[in-house]
Parts: structure tokens; C-alpha cells; sequence
């Protein structure tokens, strides 16, 4: 007989599902099944609509290694005549099972079938890591069933991969919000308003894939969990980090830290890392401060490029200032920035730093879920910490051929003016309002590790 047993903080209940039903009544359980694409649950097919239902049944989605996939049903003369996909997920590898909810007082003949399965609670929106040992005297060495999205909580999960013999122990970890995918296409990069800084011009037109990103910039909280999880498996970093809380972003991070980070993460994840210490792509980057070589098509975290970070910033508008399209104008309700007479669309009624942040210690960060977030669904994009890019910075780049191709990744090698920078995106909360537009980019030493206004958030390829 299968054992459960409780861990994490999380995982409050575990036990046996018995899936043993008896009877026989008119009415029936409808049945569907779910067709993915790229990791994405695009459509339902009713295979059998059932009988009996006098009210519309909730439909849920079980496996297929993804998570966040929710649709509804129609119901006609009793019977479920079609199901609407309203949010395709993410991540599933295989086809999802899709269970619907049986018309009321059905009692369905079928085989007695054992589950294990246990109750989640956790934070509604946010994704928790579903992980499973096997021996819990090996509890370094947890497995990753799914990513499960929270919708609702108390939530309950079951494995219908184990198999009938195993023991397996559970635990619900994390916490982590779901990426955003951001469409593919054109857009206009660049500084478009004729006052800025002379490496934000000329403004071009660049294609971009798609790709996911990350809601919130690392969160301290974020970076000491991977972190504390590679320590005992090759990864070495030159700073533990810093913050002003577990919820505000993580600061004094090296550019070099932040990629063996992005690695760790997506070893943790059950992805694919992104870097590698060897042009053959076989040694994967944990220690050290050498370039790294990158596997695009990888599905691990990695930085973002630069020109992902500006289409991911404008949140799918054009030819504003900020990654808001409502107005041209900052203030403080929007962003964590220092405000100061001189710009005409910095219209906040309150000047110097942040009033809500600015407790005296520095830095004045602030929670990386406080400000609204852009269209896309992305928060602090300006103001907070500048985030680092995976490009080296050339002041001159943008007048230059590579600049507007297609998923442009920057200059091929570190460029003469300035030397040896990486380009950091979105400005800080001691800039002003012109340095923390969508277009204004910056350059780091990627050694510098002493610094509290940088940190960085996560991009992943499909």
C-alpha cells in the first residue's frame, strides 16, 4: 500500500484517494480530453457529454507536467456539448487529464482505484513546486512533479503518476508567480521623445520571439531559496546577497552571480540551464567569473536580452515613456523613483525619494508585488532596481546593423566605449525621472558585486 506523510510548510494534508464509486443512476459523467501544443492546453474535445446536468460542471485539469490550464463548459439538454479553453497554462509536457464534475446525485459504476494526494495551501495566483521523495533520509534529493498554479485554496492535488507499489512522501514548496508570456513581434526601441541620452538613439524597429518573463524582479526571499538549494551541488557565488526584506529585490549581485543563479533555478525547476562553462555546451556554468556560452533554445531561466526587456517593459504599446500607455507622466503612486524639479512630466506631488520607502536606511526599496503592474502583467519595470540584461553595453550600439535584427542579443564581445560593461535596464529608486524611462539604458562592471541598486529578474524561452 502506498505511504504519504506530511512536509513543508505547505502541505497540510496527505492521504489515500479512494476512487471507488458503486451504483448506477440515469444520469452520467460527461468525459473530454485535451489537445497541447507547445506546452500549451489550446482545446477540449467532449468525447462523451454525459447526462443529468442540470447546472454547469467545473472542469479541471490533472497532470501533463504543466500547470494553470482552466476552462468552462456548455451545457445543452442535460449534457455537456462543449468546453472553452480560458487559459491555456504552461509547461505541460503530455496531454493533461480533464475531469469534470458529475451531475448532482450521480453515482458512477467503476473500478476501485487507489491515489495518493495531498491538500494545498498557499497564496491564490501563486505557482508551488509539487515535489516528491521517495526515502526520507535522502531529503536532499527531492523530485518535481508539476508546477501547480494556485487557483483556489485549500487545493486539492493528486498524483496519478505514482505508481501502485511506490512510497512516496510530498511536499508543496515555493510560492512563485507564474511567468508572463510575452507575444512575439516588431517593436520600437529606443528613446522617441528627442530629449535623451545619445546611446538611446537612433530608435529602430526590432523583432523579438516570443518568450516568458518574470512578474517581479528576484525577490531576496527568491534568491536565498535557489541559492540555499545549489549550495551543496557546485555552485559557488560571490556574494550571499543583500535586501532590505525577503519581499523587496535582492541587490549586490554580480552579473556573473545572477547567470549561475538563473542555472541553479533551472536545475531546481526540472529545466534546462541556459549556460554552460564550454563552447560544446556540456559542462554547465557554476563557478567563476569567465564568459559564458549560452544555449538559446534552451527552456531554463536565463537574463534577458536587452531588446526582450524593453518589449517586455512597454507592455505591448508603442511610443510612450513609461510602461504605462494612459499617460506620458510619472509620479509617485506609480513607481519608487526620486523625484526632482527639471522634467516637465514628472508631475508627482511629492519630491525627494519615495515618502513610503524612504525610512532613513538605505536602500529604499520597495516589495517587489507593491506598484501596479504594466499591461503585460509585469511589476517595477521602472524605478526600484535596475535589472541586468544579458548584452554587453556599446554606447554606440544602436546605430549600428546588429542592433535591429531579429532577437537581436547585442554586441558579439565587450565593446571599447564603455569597457567591458553589461547593459542594466529600468533605473533605481534614487534616479530621477528621466533614468528610469522604458527606453534609458545604463552599463555595469558584471564583477561588481557591491552595489545596491542592481538586481534582476528572469526570462525563459518557449
Amino acid at each position: 500500500m502506498k505511504t504519504v506523510t506530511p512536509l513543508g510548510a505547505l502541505t497540510l494534508l496527505l492521504g489515500l484517494l479512494v476512487g471507488m464509486t458503486t451504483s448506477a443512476s440515469a444520469a452520467t459523467i460527461a468525459r473530454a480530453t485535451a489537445q497541447v501544443v507547445n506546452g500549451f492546453v489550446i482545446g477540449v474535445t467532449v468525447t462523451d457529454g454525459g447526462s443529468g446536468y442540470d447546472a454547469i460542471p467545473t472542469v479541471t485539469f490533472i497532470g501533463g507536467g504543466g500547470s494553470g490550464a482552466g476552462a468552462y463548459a456548455t451545457v445543452s439538454g442535460e449534457s455537456v456539448v462543449s468546453i472553452t479553453v480560458t487559459n491555456a497554462g504552461t509547461g505541460y509536457t503530455n496531454a493533461p487529464a480533464v475531469e469534470l464534475s458529475a451531475p448532482p446525485g450521480t453515482v458512477e459504476l467503476s473500478v476501485p482505484q487507489m491515489f495518493a494526494g495531498m491538500v494545498v495551501r498557499g497564496v491564490t495566483g501563486l505557482t508551488y513546486q509539487i515535489q516528491f521523495v521517495t526515502n526520507l533520509t535522502n531529503t536532499n534529493n527531492w523530485t518535481t512533479l508539476t508546477n501547480l498554479a494556485l487557483t483556489t485554496s485549500p487545493w486539492l492535488f493528486i498524483d496519478n503518476t505514482s505508481p501502485g507499489a511506490a512510497r512516496r512522501f510530498y511536499r508543496a514548496v515555493g510560492g512563485h508567480a507564474s511567468p508572463i508570456l510575452i507575444p512575439s513581434g516588431s517593436f520600437t526601441m529606443g528613446n522617441t521623445f528627442g530629449t535623451s541620452n545619445p546611446w538611446e538613439v537612433p530608435v529602430h524597429s526590432v523583432f523579438v520571439s516570443a518568450f516568458y518573463m518574470d512578474r517581479y524582479e528576484v525577490s531576496k526571499a527568491l534568491w536565498d531559496e535557489v541559492r540555499i538549494w545549489s549550495g551543496d551541488k557546485g555552485y559557488g557565488y560571490e556574494s550571499t546577497g543583500l535586501a532590505k526584506a525577503t519581499n523587496h529585490p535582492v541587490n549586490n549581485i554580480s552579473w556573473y552571480d545572477a547567470v549561475k543563479w538563473c542555472n541553479a533555478r533551472s536545475e531546481k525547476d526540472g529545466l534546462t540551464p541556459c549556460y554552460y562553462s564550454n563552447v560544446g555546451l556540456t559542462v554547465v556554468y557554476k563557478t567563476g567569473q569567465t564568459e559564458p556560452y549560452v544555449r538559446w533554445t534552451a527552456n531554463g531561466h536565463r537574463l534577458p536580452t536587452e531588446a526582450e526587456w524593453e518589449k517586455a517593459a512597454r507592455g505591448g504599446a508603442s511610443g510612450h515613456r513609461f510602461p504605462w500607455s494612459d499617460t506620458d507622466t510619472i509620479t509617485h503612486f506609480r513607481a519608487n523613483y526620486e523625484s526632482v524639479d527639471g522634467f516637465a512630466y514628472d508631475v508627482s506631488l511629492t519630491r525627494g525619494f519615495h515618502p513610503v520607502f524612504n525610512d532613513g536606511v538605505r536602500p529604499y526599496t520597495n516589495p517587489v508585488d507593491y506598484f501596479l503592474p504594466n499591461a503585460y502583467g509585469l511589476h517595477d519595470m521602472t524605478g526600484n532596481q535596475q535589472e541586468w540584461c544579458w548584452d554587453w553595453f556599446d554606447t554606440g550600439w544602436y546605430s549600428k546593423p546588429g542592433a535591429s535584427a531579429s532577437d537581436t542579443r547585442g554586441p558579439a564581445g565587450p565593446p571599447i566605449d564603455p569597457l567591458n560593461n553589461r547593459v542594466v535596464r529600468g533605473g533605481t529608486w534614487l534616479d530621477v525621472a528621466g533614468n528610469v524611462t522604458c527606453a534609458h539604458r545604463d552599463g555595469r562592471f558584471p564583477t561588481n558585486s557591491n552595489d545596491s541598486v542592481t538586481g534582476f529578474r528572469c526570462a525563459r524561452g518557449l
